[in-house]
């Protein structure tokens, strides 16, 4: 087999496989959307929950000292990321003294998700 041969061999079988393993690093950097999150339009969640909304685009103060930790995303219903990218904000419940079932989870990139089953299922906030 002559040298040309080869890097034709090469460049017949190394291009598909380049491009594939783009695709598979390029989608490592985006995050997986788990299939099935609906969304909900900002004008459709509690009026707590846009004012909550309104509070994490603001940067605070915030009325919970918990409003902004991290949210580890244990029930992997969110996009995958790394540790420490979602961090979750308290949305007030009229007529409940704790904190509450329902929270907004903000990603690093400025995507949100609603819940108000305490993490049992997630919507994704359209603007």
């Amino acid at each position: 087999m002559t040298l040309g041969m080869r890097h034709e061999t090469w460049r017949r079988f190394a291009a598909p496989l380049l491009a594939i393993a783009l695709l598979v690093y390029a989608g490592g950097l985006t995050a997986r959307e788990p299939a099935g999150i609906p969304e909900i339009a900002i004008a459709k969640l509690p009026q707590e929950a846009r004012e909550t909304l309104r509070l994490i685009q603001q940067g605070g103060p915030f009325p919970y000292s918990q409003d902004g930790v991290t949210f580890g995303n244990r029930e992997r219903l969110l996009p995958k990321h790394n540790h420490g990218y979602y961090h979750e904000y308290t949305v007030k419940t009229p007529g409940v003294r704790s904190r509450g079932a329902r929270r907004i989870i903000a990603g690093r990139q400025g995507e949100y998700y609603y819940t108000d089953d305490h993490y049992v299922s997630f919507k994704r906030i359209r603007e």
